[in-house]
């Protein structure tokens, strides 16, 4: 750890440092207008406009700029442009749809309301560490992207780290996710996920006239309670979820469609392709002479990983260490899995604690948030001088 003492000593991390003690407050205000902004997977449009806006506020960041899946990117330039990059990002997009009520409230020293560390707060800390490392008064030795990317949640599929992963190819050195509630966490590995679109289609009718048809819903159930009955390995550790189920006319109607999203998700990709193939026998099984069940991938997140002793990996430990704060190394999934999988050295780190992450009464601890952004800072200052690799 003397070797974060001796970078946090430098002039431009205490200039850096001074200038965030003052600035947790505005960091609040930041992640409470970008949480009041709707932002659905596949909606991030306005919340991007709103970041870039931001972008173009900042002194010393350039290449301000959108892509088509709503990727907002801004350029810190560094004193050698010929070096390989670091990347620094977040994700605008939530789980909640667009009549949410967005609602917050404040009590004592936690914040509550949907999408406020997952991950609004994660998107004010990205565009407070890029005014903080423009304003530091150095040339950091190489380029830093920062981006907001959309596409995380959901059926996102990572669409829009992809994207930001194929704009800079190989020019990536290593890059960090940043997530709002996972202060103290390191994320070095992701876990495979596969998620699947079931639909069951049958004749349809009345259920009065046509009692004794065949139901799609009857059906679907069925198959949704073999499935809740699995027992999947917790060795390696494999999940699966039924998230979403829809289906039917109306109450007096024998349902001729019914559809079920389910997320399957391992630490090992044979598990995972076990899971999978026992779910789709299942489905075969479920077939008859009425009902035909029809399976769709809809989320393919692939696993990679880096070592716990990566350098990248060690650098947060210490810079953690540093602040006492006990580092705890994860498995998750993240933007990261498609960085990691690409063969991009990456961590996911947050900001603070929190938890409800998916709920309306999602919550995040606000005194932590000063030293979550001046962990990122040590983190991303360190990588670009060496300390990394």
């Amino acid at each position: 750890m003397q070797r974060i003492a001796r970078l946090a000593a430098t002039p431009p991390l205490m200039a850096l440092r001074q200038a965030l003690a003052a600035r947790k407050e505005a960091i609040l205000e930041t992640a409470i207008a970008i949480q009041q902004i709707p932002a659905p997977t596949f909606a991030e449009g306005p919340r991007a406009a709103h970041v870039a806006e931001r972008f173009r506020r900042i002194p010393g960041l350039d290449s301000i700029d959108a892509d088509d899946v709503h990727n907002v990117y801004a350029r810190l330039p560094g004193a050698d442009p010929a070096r390989p990059v670091w990347l620094v990002s977040a994700h605008t997009d939530t789980v909640f749809d667009a009549q949410t009520s967005l609602a917050l409230r404040r009590e004592n020293d936690r914040l509550h309301g949907p999408g406020i560390g997952d991950n609004s707060l994660g998107v004010a800390a990205l565009l407070h560490l890029a005014e903080l490392m423009a304003g530091a008064g150095t040339r950091w030795p190489a380029d830093v992207w920062f981006v907001a990317n959309s596409r995380e949640e959901g059926l996102g599929d990572l669409g829009g780290i992809r994207a930001v992963q194929r704009r800079f190819g190989g020019r990536l050195c290593g890059a960090v996710v940043i997530e709002g509630m996972a202060l103290g966490r390191v994320y070095h590995a992701g876990i495979a996920v596969r998620r699947l679109k079931i639909v069951c289609s049958g004749p349809g009718g009345h259920s009065w006239l046509h009692f004794g048809r065949a139901s799609a819903v009857h059906g679907l159930m069925r198959l949704g309670a073999q499935i809740a009955a699995l027992k999947p390995p917790e060795s390696p550790r494999t999940t699966f979820n039924i998230g979403v189920v829809e289906g039917g006319t109306s109450v007096n109607t024998i349902a001729a469609s019914a559809s079920l999203l389910l997320d399957l998700r391992s630490e090992s990709p044979d598990a995972l392709a076990a899971l999978e193939k026992t779910v789709r026998d299942m489905v075969v099984q479920a077939a008859d002479a009425e009902l035909r069940f029809a399976v769709t991938v809809v989320g393919d997140r692939p696993a990679g990983s880096i070592p716990r002793a990566h350098p990248l990996v060690a650098l947060a430990d210490d810079v953690l260490g540093w602040l006492n704060i006990a580092a705890a190394f994860e498995t998750g999934s993240t933007d990261a899995n498609a960085l990691l999988a690409a063969g991009v050295p990456t961590i996911t780190v947050g900001v603070t604690h929190g938890g409800n992450a998916h709920r309306l009464d999602e919550f995040i601890d606000t005194p932590p948030v000063e030293t979550g952004v001046w962990q990122l800072a040590l983190i991303v200052a360190g990588a670009l001088n060496g300390l990394a690799e």
